[in-house]
């Protein structure tokens, strides 16, 4: 079978293109670990337009519905693509199954994942104090003692977000300068409720049921030393999901695929792409979520010129 539209990823991004895509009765194919994306494992998800609240399991719930209500898509889920190629006019789509999809057109909404810290209790509060979107989850910490992970500009504007918010922020920096915006570092470098520990290393996060405090060093001394404190936002940078297209598309030094922002179109004709595997400034559900629309239209109007 020969798809006329091929989605790699199912959160927001690629759920929207698909139902776009299926109403414009392409038929389409979703490629998907599973559906919901990132936010998925957030506790309460407020800044999803038109739902002022709800938990991240039924954001998922409800994109899965919305999408299996359509017709034509062949939905396939426990996937991941592993390579994509392009042969004779079409692209071939390797999958962790083994299987392959043909297709004419590839719309990549693969996301990203957050750089973690590794370090024990990390994985076993993510969630429940860890957590990685200062965006989506400033306002959970409310009179709260935050420590911010990250010196560059995600760093600085988590601080940023969080000001109105926490009753005190550290930033931990593993070196000996803040990187980010000099506007930005000016600005929350001025309010009393920021510190900034230079040359810290987080070694452990501690609590019982959740967050409770960190253990850090100093890379200079090597001295080890505890902080109690309610929340870490780890602000260290996005790894994309993009090493599967290889050189097929054009990407940056952090690996986002680059797009004509108009049309979401990369450098390879007939493939598009949405969300956090792009070099998109704002990584935010609505905006991959309508980008995913574009990038569907666009496929779809590439498809009506062939």
């Amino acid at each position: 079978m020969i798809y006329d539209v091929a989605i790699i990823g199912g959160g927001p991004g690629g759920v929207s293109a698909a139902i776009y895509a299926s109403r414009k009765q392409l038929k389409t194919l979703l490629i998907t670990e599973n559906i919901g994306g990132q936010s998925s494992v957030s506790a309460s998800v407020e800044n999803w337009i038109g739902t002022i609240s709800l938990p991240g399991w039924e954001l998922a719930q409800s994109l899965e519905k919305h999408l299996r209500a359509q017709e034509g898509i062949d939905i396939r889920t426990g996937e991941l693509a592993t390579k994509i190629t392009e042969e004779s006019g079409r692209f071939l789509i390797n999958g962790s199954s083994g299987e392959s999809y043909q297709t004419k057109t590839v719309v990549i909404a693969s996301g990203g994942r957050h750089r973690a810290l590794d370090v024990p209790g990390e994985e076993k509060f993510r969630g429940k104090g860890v957590v990685y979107c200062s965006t989506c989850d400033a306002p959970f910490f409310r009179g709260k003692k935050v420590v911010v992970v990250g010196g560059g500009n995600s760093g600085l504007e988590a601080v940023e977000d969080l000001l109105p918010y926490a009753r005190e922020i550290i930033l931990m920096v593993r070196s000996g300068e803040l990187k980010g915006d000099a506007v930005t570092r000016e600005k929350i470098l001025a309010d009393p409720k920021v510190s900034v520990i230079y040359f810290g290393l987080i070694q452990e996060i501690l609590g019982e049921n959740t967050v409770e405090g960190i253990r850090y060093k100093d890379a200079h001394t090597g001295e080890a030393a505890d902080i109690r404190l309610d929340g870490v936002f780890v602000e260290i940078g996005m790894i994309p999901n993009s090493d599967f297209v290889g050189e097929l598309v054009n990407r940056n030094e952090r690996g986002e695929i680059v797009l004509d922002h108009r049309t979401k179109a990369t450098s390879r004709l007939g493939i598009f792409a949405t969300g956090d595997v792009t070099d998109a400034p704002y990584k935010q559900n609505n905006i991959s979520a309508g980008d995913g629309v574009v990038a569907a239209l666009s496929a779809y109007d590439y498809l009506r010129k062939q």
